[in-house]
C-alpha cells in the first residue's frame, strides 16, 4: 500500500469515528442510493423522503442519483431515468452502493418484488410476495417462487421464523398443496391459520386487513392493487404515504437489491423504502434467497415446479432448442403490450429473426427488451406474427 492510499485510509477511518461520534452510530454505513427522476410529485418530494430517512436512521448514508435539486445528501449526477438507472445498477455491481430504491425499472422474467406494509387499525407489519414483476408464466408456479421470494425478504429484515399465508385467489389450493408437499419434504414452512372461524391456511380479505400471517402469497398483479390500496387508503389515492414501498426485486440468482417505489410514492414511503432496502443489505438478502432456493430444492422443489408446468411447455423447450439466440447485446429499449403468457414465444420470434431479444416486466405489465437498433423492426414483427 503507497504513502496516498495509507493517508487515505487514515482519513476514512477517522471520518467514520466523527461521524460515529456525532451519530452514536458505530460502524460502517450502509449506502442506499435512492433515483429521484419519474415521480408525478417531482424530484424535491424524493429527495425530502431521502433527507427523512437520513435523519432517521443513522446507519444509513443516502446517495441521491439525478439533477434538478439541492441537497446536503452525496448526489450524483444523471440527466435522465436511463442515465440514472445505468449510473445506480454500475454502482450497485461495483460495490458503491450496498441497495438502491427506484423506480420504472424492469427486472429479468423470474424476478420480482416482495412489499411490505402496515396494515391499518392494528398497525401489524406484513410482506406481501409477490407486487411487480413476474417469477414464472404460469400463476401457480409464479405463487410457489413468490413464498420463496417472501421468506427470504421476511429473514433479511430479521423475521427468523415468518408465518406465511396464501391468498384466497385463483390457484390458492394448488399452491397449498405443493407447499405442503415441499413441506413434508424438509422444507420448514411455518403455515398460519385464518382468523375466521373456518381456519386454515387459504387468508380470506379480513386476514389481509388484519395482517394474520407474515408474508401473503399472491399473484403480482393482485399484490400490485393491494400495495396501492394499503399506502395511499388515507389519503385519496394520488398520494402513498404509508408502508415501506414494492419492496426488492427477489430471484434465485439476482445479483443486486434494487426496491420499487412507484410514480405516485411520497416521502413518507420514500423514506421507509430506504430503511426496506437498508434492512436488506444488512441482513444479506441475496444469500438469504440462495439459501432458501438451495434448501428448497433439496426438499423437492424441481419436481413440483415440474408438475405444475402448463402442457404447452415441452413444446416450449423444444422451440428453444432450436433457435438459438443470437449474440448478446445490451437491451435498453422496451416493448410492451405482449400478453404474460406469450413473452417467451413472442422473444423466439425476435430470435428467429436475428434480433437479440429478452422478456421483463416493467411497471406497467410484461415487456419485450430489444437493443434501440433494433426496435422498428422488433415492432413490425410483433406486429405481422399477432403479439401486439
Amino acid at each position: 500500500m503507497g504513502a496516498n492510499q495509507i493517508r487515505e485510509t487514515i482519513a476514512e477511518v477517522f471520518e467514520e469515528i466523527a461521524d460515529a461520534l456525532e451519530t452514536g452510530t458505530f460502524g460502517k454505513k450502509i449506502r442506499v442510493g435512492l433515483t429521484i427522476l419519474g415521480s408525478e410529485h417531482g424530484p424535491k418530494e424524493l429527495v425530502y423522503g431521502a433527507e427523512l430517512a437520513q435523519r432517521q436512521n443513522p446507519d444509513i448514508e443516502v446517495v441521491v442519483i439525478g439533477s434538478g435539486v439541492d441537497t446536503p445528501l452525496a448526489t450524483v449526477e444523471a440527466a435522465d431515468e436511463k442515465e440514472a438507472h445505468a449510473k445506480m445498477d454500475e454502482m450497485l455491481l461495483n460495490g458503491s452502493l450496498d441497495s438502491a430504491v427506484t423506480m420504472h425499472y424492469s427486472f429479468p422474467i423470474g424476478v420480482s418484488t416482495v412489499g411490505r406494509v402496515v396494515t391499518p387499525a392494528k398497525g401489524r407489519e406484513m410482506f406481501l410476495a409477490t407486487t411487480t414483476g413476474t417469477s414464472a408464466t404460469e400463476r401457480v408456479t409464479a405463487m410457489l417462487r413468490n413464498t420463496i421470494y417472501g421468506i427470504a425478504a421476511a429473514k433479511a429484515c430479521g423475521k427468523s421464523n415468518p408465518t406465511v399465508g396464501i391468498l384466497n385467489i385463483d390457484g390458492a389450493r394448488q399452491v397449498e398443496r405443493a407447499l405442503k408437499k415441499l413441506q413434508e419434504g424438509g422444507y420448514p414452512i411455518s403455515f398460519t391459520e385464518s382468523a375466521r372461524a373456518d381456519g386454515g391456511v387459504v387468508m380470506r380479505g379480513n386476514d389481509l386487513l388484519m395482517g394474520v400471517p407474515d408474508i401473503m402469497v399472491n399473484d403480482s398483479l393482485t399484490g400490485n392493487v393491494f400495495m396501492k390500496v394499503f399506502s395511499a387508503y388515507s389519503t385519496g389515492g394520488s398520494y402513498e404515504s404509508t408502508g415501506y414501498g414494492y419492496g426488492p426485486g427477489v430471484g434465485e440468482d439476482y445479483d443486486r437489491i434494487i426496491c420499487i417505489i412507484s410514480r405516485a410514492s411520497g416521502a413518507p414511503v420514500i423514506a421507509g423504502t430506504i430503511r426496506y432496502a437498508a434492512d436488506c443489505a444488512a441482513g444479506k438478502l441475496l444469500e438469504k434467497a440462495k439459501a432458501e432456493f438451495a434448501l428448497a430444492k433439496k426438499s423437492g422443489l424441481d419436481s413440483l415446479l415440474k408438475s405444475l408446468s402448463s402442457p404447452a411447455a415441452p413444446k416450449k423447450e423444444e422451440a428453444e432448442a432450436e433457435v438459438a439466440a443470437p449474440p448478446k447485446k445490451p437491451v435498453t429499449d422496451s416493448i410492451p403490450g405482449v400478453e404474460v403468457m406469450q413473452l417467451e414465444d413472442a422473444v423466439l420470434v425476435l430470435w428467429q429473426a436475428g434480433i437479440y431479444a429478452e422478456s421483463g416486466m416493467g411497471c406497467t405489465g410484461p415487456i419485450v427488451m430489444v437493443a434501440p437498433e433494433d426496435k422498428e423492426r422488433a415492432l413490425e414483427l410483433l406486429k405481422q406474427n399477432e403479439y401486439l
